[in-house]
């Protein structure tokens, strides 16, 4: 089989620009000419192995990055874009789009910048809008939700600088006690705690410097919510740098991330990058093992695995997504080729639906997606009391997986038959632009394909999809 040529000009653009380097420097860093150059960077030429090693020797830069996900999620996001029944017929193919979103990413990200702007103005998404408080928004602008939701998205859900920030935190000065580190840091700027059956989680008074934490919390989420405070307060001003990079349309969206930033460092500061690496190699990715061994949930390990993306240090790339009772994703996010719908549920037949029917317990799943690749999915049940026989549970279930290329790393793959293809069930992304033609579970028609509908014939769906 002919080895795959990688052609990534827009990212050799963006890698020379980051340096602040001429065309003419950068070749001969390169060791090519300044047309051979100028070629690649307008990918009339693949990128060849003499300029990636060159990349990996001259700058150290993590080569993996010229073919990982971000042109997968473009395209993906295109593809769903396309899907609008506005443009019927005439969607591109998926070539064109993978070509634009290697080529010409900003015109990509413009272009779905209109669209959203479109189904806002056609008011396709008002009943959206109203359930994620975008009241006041005016047409063409984003929800803050799906602002900061895209930015994390699009940064692969790693912020270097904030990662590294937590890390150091966590493991400078040696000793093991992250609670009393996290304390003695409120303590240095002026802050005290105080526990009792405060209202929420957490509450911090600025004007008497107190911080109240819930002794009704479990202790990971206690030590969660430490941590999280330590970072508005002490690491303010990283914070506020990385949100002045992002330049965020409204100022709701930038508040929205600023906690999302806090979240970030805590989850980085309880499970240090060095350290929860090490230790997912060391237990072959154990959920149970990792949250005992760092004092976590099960949940915050899947999280943090699944943003395990320095370069040069990369871990295994997971898909994290968790769910509600209703199917909604409440939260999401991909190091992998599978992207997640960004409006409404996930595929029905996904095991993630099945992790509220056997609480406790990790389900294990071997998928493939429409275009044919295959993941080792888990899902397990998260229940999150209130803390008292009044207070309600919230019930979620959470989804963790990786490409069945990575299985002999997961514990979790042990005595499965990954070499038995009929063992892979069907999933797809949403109904509405899965291409499947006779899938039991859908819910309505694929957007992209025509219908046979006939009044004298019933199958398992009122209607034929045409293959």
């Amino acid at each position: 089989m002919a080895k795959q040529k990688l052609y990534a000009g827009a990212k050799l653009r963006e890698i020379r620009r980051k340096l602040d380097l001429s065309q003419k420097d950068f070749a001969a860093k390169l060791g090519v000419s300044l047309p051979y150059l100028n070629q690649m960077e307008n990918n009339n030429r693949p990128v060849s192995a003499g300029v990636v090693l060159a990349l990996a020797q001259e700058f150290g830069f993590d080569v993996t990055e010229l073919s990982t996900g971000g042109t997968e999620r473009l395209v993906s996001d295109m593809r769903e874009a396309l899907a609008d029944p506005l443009f019927g017929d005439a969607a591109p193919p998926l070539a064109d789009l993978r070509l634009a979103a290697s080529n010409a990413p900003a015109l990509a990200h413009a272009f779905l910048e209109l669209h959203r702007a479109y189904r806002q103005s056609h008011e396709r998404l008002a009943s959206l809008d109203e359930a994620l408080g975008r009241a006041g928004s005016g047409p063409g602008t984003p929800s803050p939700w799906e602002e900061v939701r895209d930015f994390f998205h699009y940064c692969n859900n790693y912020i270097d600088a904030v990662d590294r920030a937590a890390e150091r935190f966590a493991t400078a000065g040696g000793g093991d006690d992250l609670r009393a580190r996290a304390l003695a840091a409120l303590e240095r700027v002026g802050a005290r705690l105080e526990a009792g059956q405060a209202p929420g989680l957490r509450r911090y008074d600025p004007e008497t410097g107190t911080l109240h934490l819930s002794d009704r919390a479990p202790p990971a989420t206690v030590t969660f919510q430490m941590l999280h405070q330590v970072a508005l307060l002490c690491q303010h001003e990283l914070i506020e740098a990385t949100l002045d990079l992002a330049r965020f349309q409204t100022g709701q969206a930038r508040d929205i991330a600023r906690i999302g930033m806090a979240n970030y460092f805590a989850g980085a500061a309880l499970m240090p990058y060095g350290r929860v690496l090490a230790a997912a190699q060391e237990t072959r990715h154990d959920l149970e093992r990792m949250a005992d061994s760092f004092g976590a949930s099960i949940e915050q390990v899947a999280h943090r695995l699944s943003t395990l993306q320095r370069g040069g240090a990369k871990g295994v790339p997971f898909f994290f997504v968790r769910v509600d009772q209703a199917g909604t994703i409440t939260k999401r996010h991909s190091a992998t080729l599978l992207q997640f719908a960004r409006y409404g549920g996930a595929c029905p037949l996904w095991n993630v639906h099945r992790a509220f029917e056997t609480p406790g317990r990790f389900l294990r799943q071997l998928a493939e997606t429409p275009d044919g690749v295959r993941y080792l999915c888990l899902a397990r049940d998260v229940s999150k009391p209130g803390g008292s026989f009044h207070a309600p549970v919230r019930r979620y279930a959470i989804g963790l997986g990786c490409e069945i290329r990575h299985a002999d790393a997961l514990v979790y793959a042990d005595d499965l038959d990954l070499g038995n293809a009929r063992a892979f069930e069907p999933i797809g992304i949403s109904c509405r632009i899965c291409e499947r033609p006779d899938c039991h579970q859908r819910s309505v028609p694929p957007l992209e394909r025509r219908l046979t509908i006939d009044a004298n014939r019933r199958g398992v769906l009122p209607y034929e999809v045409e293959r």
